[in-house]
């Protein structure tokens, strides 16, 4: 409970210190979940940045990822996946990052960016200009504080903030996690780190979110982590809009062969998520819905033109359903008599993706009217 009174006065200051009409740095909005921040650069350039809080906070930092690709601004948020002890609290993490940001736009730092400060042994102390502020807040605080911040607090009571959001998740799923971490604690002293820490952190926090996701508790979808690789995941689509041909096929292919989903393959880059997935179909072999020779997908969410970092992986596998289901997609049931039992080969859908997007590098991409979705 410390820690969240602690987390919730930290946001509290720097809301006070940096709000919306800030001239350099904006709290946009703030939870005891996430963080969403806007920097204003030279000539009035707006980034939006971003952070998550995770169930270990504060002893992992948040995670942080920015909208842009600049390097100016993806440098900076780089700083961060790499502190300790105090300064993985959000009011340190926000001063880390303003500093980095000024110094590499070459832009001088906000003095408000001294009003920083952390709470002491005896308690929490705000800079004095803003005591009163948070005084009057307190009144309120009962009527303010809606959604998810009460949420946590009515779970938090005996349990702690941190057992009330695992509580969310099966026990199968905690201890894949649990795995996971020690996975890459293992790597890290032996000095056999795969990918990116960025990519990373990311990548758990995606699969957090998505262990607590309702579409996932309602079996939508599920994920199996292929060699407990956070870089390859497997994923089985097992919904689809339930009018659509492509459910009936569904229906049809548990009686044929047993199996009742669309089998996806996902693979990140240690760029994630500055970069797209590579997403294809492997399982079953599929007509129409913008599938591709080799499984690949034509969407243009999925290349670098289309992709933006702030695409969640539950975004990304909800859009291919509906694509599916847009694009009249039917699995052909023949076709496991000429296709390796019924698979895609992943050669055939790199390279036919490769083509696809050379094509519309040079031809653009068709956007249907507003009224087909």
């Amino acid at each position: 409970m410390a820690c969240l009174i602690t987390l919730k006065q930290e946001i509290k200051t720097l809301e006070s210190v940096f709000p919306k009409n800030h001239e350099r740095f904006q709290i946009v909005s703030a939870s005891v979940d996430e963080l969403n921040c806007r920097f204003v650069g030279k000539n009035g350039k707006k980034y939006e940045i971003h952070a998550n809080i995770t169930e270990t906070y504060p002893s992992t930092p948040p995670v942080w990822f920015a909208e842009s690709e600049e390097t100016s601004v993806t440098n900076a948020v780089q700083i961060l996946s790499n502190t300790s002890g105090r300064d993985n609290h959000v009011l340190n993490q926000v001063g880390i990052l303003l500093r980095e940001l000024c110094r590499l736009h070459c832009i001088p730092e906000p003095p408000d960016i001294a009003l920083l400060t952390m709470p002491t042994a005896t308690g929490y102390r705000l800079p004095d200009r803003l005591e009163e502020d948070r005084d009057m807040d307190d009144e309120d605080d009962d009527d303010d504080e809606e959604g998810e911040e009460d949420l946590h607090l009515e779970m938090d009571e005996g349990e702690g903030v941190a057992k009330s959001k695992m509580d969310e998740m099966d026990t199968e799923h905690l201890a894949t996690l649990e795995r996971l971490r020690q996975n890459q604690r293992q790597d890290y002293l032996k000095g056999s780190v795969s990918g990116s820490v960025q990519a990373t952190d990311r990548l758990m926090k995606e699969l957090r979110d998505i262990y607590r996701s309702d579409s996932f508790k309602k079996g939508m979808y599920s994920i199996d982590l292929v060699n407990d690789s956070l870089y390859e995941w497997n994923i089985r689509l097992m919904s689809v809009d339930p009018d659509s041909p492509l459910h009936n096929d569904l229906v049809l292919l548990k009686e044929k062969e047993g199996k009742d989903s669309i089998l996806l393959n996902m693979t990140f880059k240690e760029t994630y998520p500055f970069e797209p997935p590579f997403v294809r179909v492997v399982h079953p072999i599929i007509s129409g819905g913008y599938v591709l020779v080799g499984g690949a997908i034509c969407m243009e969410l999925l290349t670098k033109q289309g992709w933006s970092s702030a695409y969640t992986v539950e975004a990304v596998i909800m859009q291919i359903a509906a694509t599916l289901v847009k694009g009249k997609a039917r699995i052909q049931f023949g076709a496991a008599k000429v296709c390796n039992q019924g698979q895609y080969s992943l050669a055939r859908a790199q390279q036919s993706f490769k083509s696809l997007v050379q094509i519309h590098e040079k031809n653009g991409w068709f956007t249907p009217p507003k009224e087909d979705g």
